[in-house]
């Protein structure tokens, strides 16, 4: 299982210096003359971590008219901003404890993403909930859940009901028919999550933050003659060449996601935690027939397990579990292979649940709130905190309210003492598409039907390309007009095609062949990166 089983790629880089790829003398020169941005400017603001939490608070930053900076020892998204479940949702199970005011929040939030901010990588998807005899929900209960779920959301993704079995079985083929009593159904959206970030760095970027991935910090700079002082940048170091450099700011914001306590321990040594870690694994499966919707299966009064149709495969999970271990070693293990799926199997057929059928596990962290109590019944929320260096952490969070929490963050820094940013900066920010707003259906068909010479694509690729760039798939397009080459695939089970590659080594930050197999593309999630298409991308990210 050991090609299925990956290390998840980590925040914190899993590239050292003694491993750096080989790299083209133009992303040489590129990273080296970002460095030099970095280093002779005093900024507002240095974002430290580039997931979830980073990228918004910079793209809300920039926004605002901030100097921004932000930058990743990973890259963008490289951890457990990236290892979600793929899902822009209200949180049907936060009905469960009465949370209504927080599932509405959410559904506000996700009806922006799919309408105005993201409705190109942002998709709608019909959720079935299966009541078996014996179950722990009864079809009466999740009717009346389902329906208050859909009223919520302004039934902007339909109505909240009960079906038949009959119903249930036409929308999800491969649902475990006996015992099947009825099913409940109701709408959410999903996403690819890798994506979402990479254009929310490219939106940053747009607005004015200077950003650069795989630069570890080594060191916080402090003002004062014996550097004890505020929090005033940091010392990095370019974990490609080994290149160090720093960065001065005003303010300093620490998002690192499950490393935030260990960047606080280099402001103030005895700073105490603030947060506790729960794993999250999921799987990738081949999918035998088509599914018209996803499967949320009751495990038990309050956990659920998701079969979620995803990338043409089908995405299974999750686990939720203490982790107390270096978040670097975080794995999908096969204790939560089993685990994951013998849950699945309480809705979903055993011929759909095949070992063999894996192509990719992963796993993430979820940062909680420190406390007492099992983690999966934690309050999922950002916490906020300020050092004796007058640093700013925050954590938590997920990605169906990524850009609120960004808001919330920046309106934190804003009210700061001495207001060194400004007032009420939150309260000024427009609802901002992400680059690439489009309407894919009209994008795929254009590219389709393009008869412009060495332009015209086959219908999956467009397709492909439509729903994971928007009105960018464009400028591939052109690519592949100059370059006919690289319309072809990069492997032929997969939709993928090497001017992907070439456009994320040039525009999208991308210098590992993981942050092009991984999160630029999905050819990894498909089991496609094997070693001949790994060498391949590896040899595209050394010219150019």
């Amino acid at each position: 299982m050991s090609r299925q089983q990956p290390a998840a790629a980590l925040d914190q880089g899993a590239v050292s210096p003694a491993m750096s790829p080989a790299m083209s003398s133009a992303t040489i020169s590129g990273r080296a003359e970002t460095r030099e941005e970095l280093s002779r400017s005093t900024y507002d603001l240095l974002v430290i971590g580039g997931g979830i939490l980073g990228t918004s608070v910079t793209w809300m930053a920039a926004q605002a008219g901030l100097r921004v900076a932000m930058v990743d020892a990973g890259d963008f998204a490289g951890a457990t901003s990236s290892a979600s479940s793929k899902l822009v949702h209200g949180g049907l199970r936060y009905l469960q404890t009465g949370n209504v005011k927080l599932v509405a929040e959410n559904h506000r939030e996700r009806r922006a993403l799919a309408g105005e901010i993201a409705p190109h990588l942002v998709k709608p998807l019909t959720f079935v909930v299966p009541v078996y005899r014996g179950g722990p929900h009864g079809a009466a209960k999740l009717g009346a859940g389902v329906f208050l779920y859909s009223a919520l959301s302004v039934f902007g993704d339909g109505l909240g009901r009960v079906i038949s079995p009959q119903q249930a079985l036409a929308k999800v083929p491969a649902l475990r028919g006996e015992g099947l009593r009825a099913a409940a159904v109701y709408g959410d959206h999903q996403m690819n999550d890798s994506r979402v970030a990479v254009m929310t760095v490219r939106a940053a970027v747009d607005a004015g933050a200077v950003v650069l991935n795989h630069a570890e910090v080594v060191g916080l700079r402090k003002s004062g003659p014996s550097g004890t002082g505020t929090v005033s940048g940091a010392d990095l170091r370019d974990r490609l060449d080994g290149t160090e450099f720093g960065v001065n700011a005003r303010l300093v914001l620490n998002a690192t996601g499950p490393w935030v306590d260990h960047l606080r321990r280099m402001e103030d040594p005895g700073a105490a935690p603030s947060i506790r870690l729960s794993k999250g694994a999921h799987l990738v499966m081949r999918r035998h027939e088509p599914w018209k919707a996803a499967l949320t299966i009751p495990i038990d009064k309050y956990r659920v397990s998701f079969a979620i149709p995803w990338e043409d495969h089908l995405l299974l999970g999750t686990t939720d579990e203490a982790y107390e271990g270096d978040p670097a070693d975080v794995r999908a293990t096969d204790a939560d292979l089993s685990q994951i799926l013998d849950e699945a199997g309480h809705g979903v057929r055993d011929t759909q649940l095949r070992r063999e059928d894996i192509t990719y596990a992963f796993a993430g962290l979820r940062v909680l709130p420190g406390g007492p109590g099992g983690v999966s019944s934690a309050k999922r929320e950002t916490v906020l905190t300020r050092g004796a260096g007058g640093m700013l952490s925050v954590a938590g969070g997920k990605w169906t309210t990524y850009r609120h929490i960004g808001k919330v963050v920046l309106d934190a820094l804003a009210h700061l003492p001495g207001r060194p940013l400004g007032d009420d900066l939150a309260d000024i920010l427009p609802a901002v598409p992400l680059p690439g707003l489009a309407s894919p259906e009209a994008v795929a068909l254009r590219l389709w039907t393009d008869r412009e010479p060495g332009t015209r694509m086959d219908p999956l690729v467009a397709r492909h390309l439509a729903s994971h760039y928007g009105s960018i798939a464009f400028d591939l397009a052109r690519l592949i007009r100059d370059e006919p080459s690289l319309g072809e695939r990069i492997h032929p089970d997969g939709p993928d095609i090497w001017a992907q590659a070439v456009y994320a080594r040039d525009r999208e930050w991308a210098v590992t062949a993981d942050d092009v197999l991984r999160r630029r593309t999905t050819l990894t999630v498909r089991g496609l990166d094997t070693p001949e298409v790994r060498a391949r991308v590896q040899s595209l990210l050394a010219t150019g």
